[in-house]
């Protein structure tokens, strides 16, 4: 488990990560979410003190990470793929680490098999494309058998087939008790992959909750309703606080009630529906929509470049 009270940053006169608290809860996968420069990896190299906080404190598994006398066996992290010897093979890079922690050989082996390394083995790290760096780092992660596992972006680099076999070994290693904390900008396979979100903005927290209660909050009460009876239907649900679009005719977008509500509503009045579909915010416009305000580094619009030509 990973506990942060209060943790603050700064780094002279910018103030980096600013008093977060949250805690990360074993069992699920815990998506870590913010735009560039919101501080997800500062916040990440505080938990294994790789940086030391302005003010606060974050524990991992009731413990300070330098107080842990195996930290490998602890945590699990991946935090910059390419920080290999790139004169070292990809066993014996391995190897080194297993052996300041007593580690056997044959776990290396066996990391090696897991994360689909075998051919390039002994092949040197500095010759590893992106994807293939990426796996030598989640098996760097998983060397102790820790039980926590903290990963920066791991899906960079991987192939559709190495992003599903992220996604099932993510829900994997949750499945057997582990504490999973994982940031990725990919939000699609966010949405897939984690039970429960942290967003942060500008080193702030913004939000702590559900997936689930993430994207129904950014859904709102949205239905799209098709009736050959949409006039009727239109005049049947009118009120103070519900907006009815025409899409076309026969169809309508309800904002302002549930699809039970509405389906009340025509079945008291008589009218028929052909269709009464909740419309869910993907992962991606809940995060865009949340964190508008919080985005560091904007692209200059097309018709602000125009204007200044």
């Amino acid at each position: 488990m990973i506990e942060a009270h209060d943790l603050t940053k700064d780094y002279g006169d910018k103030r980096a990560v600013d008093g977060l608290s949250f805690s990360v809860r074993p069992g699920i996968v815990t998506g870590f979410l913010g735009p560039n420069g919101s501080g997800k990896s500062t916040t990440m190299r505080l938990i294994l003190e790789l940086d030391a906080p302005t003010r606060g404190e974050v524990t991992v598994n009731g413990k300070h990470y330098r107080e842990h006398a195996a930290p490998l066996h602890e945590v699990g992290a991946l935090l910059e793929a390419r920080s290999v010897h790139t004169g070292r093979s990809a066993y014996n890079h391995l190897l080194a680490l297993a052996q300041t922690h007593g580690i056997p050989r044959r776990r290396v082996e066996e990391l090696i098999d897991l994360v689909g390394l075998h051919d390039v083995a002994r092949k040197r790290a500095g010759q590893f494309s992106l994807g293939m760096g990426q796996r030598l780092g989640i098996a760097s992660a998983l060397l102790g058998d820790p039980s926590t596992v903290m990963l920066d972006e791991p899906v960079n680099g991987l192939d559709p087939e190495g992003i599903r076999w992220m996604r099932n070994l993510l829900k994997g290693l949750a499945a057997e008790g582990r504490t999973v904390f994982v940031s990725s900008h990919l939000m699609s396979e966010m949405a897939l992959t984690a039970d429960h979100l942290v967003v942060i903005g500008r080193g702030r927290k913004i939000a702590d909750t559900s997936t689930k209660e993430f994207l129904s909050q950014a859904s709102g009460n949205v239905v799209r309703v098709r009736s050959p009876q949409a006039a009727e239907l239109e005049r049947l649900i009118a009120g103070p606080n519900v907006t009815v679009t025409v899409l076309q005719p026969g169809l309508l977008e309800v904002h302002g009630l549930t699809s039970a509500q509405i389906g009340d509503a025509a079945a008291a009045g008589g009218v028929a529906l052909h269709e009464l579909t909740p419309k869910e915010a993907s992962l991606e416009e809940a995060f865009m929509d949340l964190t508008r305000e919080d985005v560091e580094f904007k692209a200059a619009e097309l018709e602000d470049e125009e204007a200044a030509a």
